[in-house]
């Protein structure tokens, strides 16, 4: 395929996950306190689906990984928050099948998505082992946000949550910088100067509370 077209694929899905946080980010300062708006949730699926294209056609397992666990807690916060059913029932069937149905397309032609992720001259497998390692840290905080939110009963963004973010965010700009990827080096600082500043939010907002 074009590699303009790829290109393009992978920076859409970027904005979207930058507009994502900087959405979340003035909402949060006119608040003063982390919030989780509806619109975050709503572009982070979108991104996911398009990242996950994007990853395909660039030969990058790191990508596809650490999007597939996420893909579906963005649709679970949506769910929480009331605005999954408002989605044309059209629509939600396309947002939940094609991940699976794509899983199951790899599976049914393990050879070639073997040889077309894993087996690649100019990728060392240590660094695909780095670079899933860097997602699989970065899917994490999905995974905990997933768990708090359900433990406290709504969808939040927790201090915990920001701080696994920019942890992986080090690690797949790392990732990134080796593989000479524009898409990933973008999209990852942009939201480290959002996730060090959700932090700096959340410790303030813990400050203001013990004062009281």
């Amino acid at each position: 395929m074009n590699p303009y077209v790829v290109l393009g694929v992978g920076l859409l899905a970027q904005v979207l996950f930058s507009a994502r946080l900087l959405i979340q980010w003035i909402a949060s300062e006119r608040a003063k306190r982390v919030l989780s708006p509806v619109i975050f949730w709503q572009l982070s699926m979108i991104a996911s689906f398009l990242l996950c294209l994007y990853g395909w056609l660039r030969n990058d397992f790191a990508i596809i990984s650490g999007q597939l666990v996420s893909y579906y807690i963005y649709i679970w916060n949506l769910k929480e928050k009331g605005a999954w059913k408002k989605v044309h029932r059209a629509l939600r069937l396309l947002f939940l099948g094609t991940p699976l149905a794509a899983v199951l397309w790899f599976l049914l032609d393990w050879d070639y998505t073997f040889a077309h992720l894993f087996t690649q001259e100019d990728i060392p497998v240590w660094l695909i082992v780095f670079g899933t390692l860097g997602q699989f840290t970065f899917t994490l905080r999905f995974v905990y946000q997933w768990w708090y939110s359900r433990r406290v009963g709504e969808s939040v963004l927790p201090m915990n949550f920001w701080l696994i973010s920019l942890t992986g965010s080090v690690m797949i700009i790392s990732y990134a910088l080796i593989r000479h990827d524009l898409v990933l080096i973008l999209g990852q600082s942009t939201g480290v100067v959002a996730y060090t500043r959700n932090i700096v939010l959340l410790y303030r907002e813990r400050v203001r509370n013990r004062l009281r």
